[in-house]
């Protein structure tokens, strides 16, 4: 996605600084690339290659081009904490990476968070985290034509591709690679450290966790925040309606279940004090830097005598029943990616839920409300994340010709650039 919106900035269509970013998906894509030098984001060609599906958005807030997030989620992903969340983002003197100070667990698990002292170059982040309810579509709603149109939508994909708009563009494209990359999930609990202010009255995430808050009350604390901005863009990833975790179908229970005690985060305490969150975060960056040395060591030798050597690291025991296991079932495991899949198993499992046709159309429909209240996006990109399977490739086409028909219905005719392959049975 973040190309397309570097070429806005470029073709002047998009301003270089104060744009909001509205991301609708089950993932937040909020995490920064662990060891790329700072300075990297001034130069697109080498950022783009080191970007990935879960942390290309935070560079772009560190180069100055974005300062407000919003990231809309369906119930069944969780990952941050609900609510506002303010925080910086800059160089760290000491390793001169991207950090940040926010302390939720999100940050905190992958060991990005840093005191403000340590960072230069410093930037605001407001991000904003709002629970996205599917609209009931009941029989009688149905009878009395109410959501009538919506059903018919599906019929039209051909007119909304082949229209143009001046003002509008949507650039549908599958960015993901085709094995499953990391994308993270930690839940934080209402009693994490530094907790999120709530947004509003019926935004405060108990009301929207039992489901009480309308959409409409969402419209007005989205357009609280695109108020402050200069332009926005609006960011649809298809996972947002439907999504699977692909590393559950790739190792069975026991294994996925291994990894979970191999990679559990050890929160920091309730009321942490700075002290308490580096020293959270130094043991988190020695555990996960164990891991990966451990793997890339069975990359080159798997046999026992490795495998007992690390076994022997605290922590490190389940690594003998996991490579016993995947040996079993497979000649020469894949460890890079069994790496990848333990990555996204802190303490609980990436979002899994693959919609029914309705809930699909009650999320649709949501959606639908929700972009009929809010004013027009300078820019609109639409993520398949279907190649590595976190879209379920059964519903991706389907849930893109819905999306794409209500984008129609809302804003007009579409100026539509499909950016994926044309080989690609997705």
């Amino acid at each position: 996605v973040l190309p397309f919106i570097y070429r806005a900035i470029g073709s002047k269509h998009l301003p270089a600084s104060n744009i909001s970013f509205v991301h609708l998906d089950s993932h937040p894509d909020l995490l920064i690339p662990v060891n790329m030098p700072a300075d990297t984001v001034f130069d697109k060609e080498t950022l783009f290659s080191e970007l990935s599906i879960e942390n290309w958005i935070m560079p772009a807030v560190y180069a100055g081009h974005i300062s407000q997030v919003v990231w809309l989620h369906p119930p069944w992903a969780q990952q941050i904490s609900e609510g506002k969340h303010h925080f910086l983002i800059g160089k760290d003197i000491s390793t001169t990476t991207i950090r940040v100070t926010g302390t939720d667990y999100y940050f905190l698990s992958d060991g990005l968070y840093v005191p403000a002292d340590q960072l230069e170059n410093q930037k605001p982040l407001n991000l904003h985290v709002i629970l996205i309810n599917p609209t009931e579509v009941s029989n009688s709603q149905e009878e009395n034509g109410e959501v009538a149109s919506a059903k018919r939508l599906k019929l039209n994909t051909d007119d909304t591709a082949s229209t143009v708009s001046a003002s509008s563009s949507v650039v549908p494209g599958d960015l993901d690679r085709s094995t499953p990359s990391l994308k993270k999930k930690e839940v934080q609990s209402a009693s994490a450290p530094n907790k999120a202010e709530t947004l509003s009255e019926c935004s405060a995430s108990s009301s929207l966790r039992n489901g009480e808050c309308p959409i409409r009350e969402v419209v007005k604390d989205v357009c609280q925040v695109l108020q402050k901005g200069d332009a926005y863009v609006l960011d649809i990833d298809l996972d947002f309606f439907s999504v699977k975790n692909p590393f559950k179908e790739m190792y069975t229970q026991t294994e996925y279940e291994l990894l979970q005690e191999l990679y559990n985060f050890k929160k920091p305490h309730r009321n942490a004090t700075e002290e308490g969150l580096l020293d959270c975060v130094e043991n988190r960056v020695h555990q996960l830097e164990d891991l990966e040395a451990a793997f890339a060591d069975l990359c080159d030798n798997d046999d026992e005598e490795t495998l007992q050597k690390w076994a022997s690291y605290t922590g490190m025991k389940p690594l003998v029943q996991l490579v016993h296991s995947l040996k079993t079932r497979m000649e020469s495991p894949d460890y890079e990616m069994v790496h990848q899949a333990g990555l996204t198993c802190d303490y609980i499992e990436l979002p899994h839920h693959v919609s029914t046709e309705e809930e699909i159309e009650g999320l649709i429909q949501s959606v639908k409300v929700l972009l009929k209240d809010m004013p027009k996006p300078t820019l609109v990109t639409v993520a398949r994340s279907s190649l590595d399977d976190y879209c379920p490739s059964e519903q991706v086409d389907i849930i893109q010709e819905k999306v794409l028909n209500l984008l129609g219905s809302v804003y007009g005719a579409l100026d539509v650039h499909l950016d994926y392959s044309s080989t690609s049975s997705f």
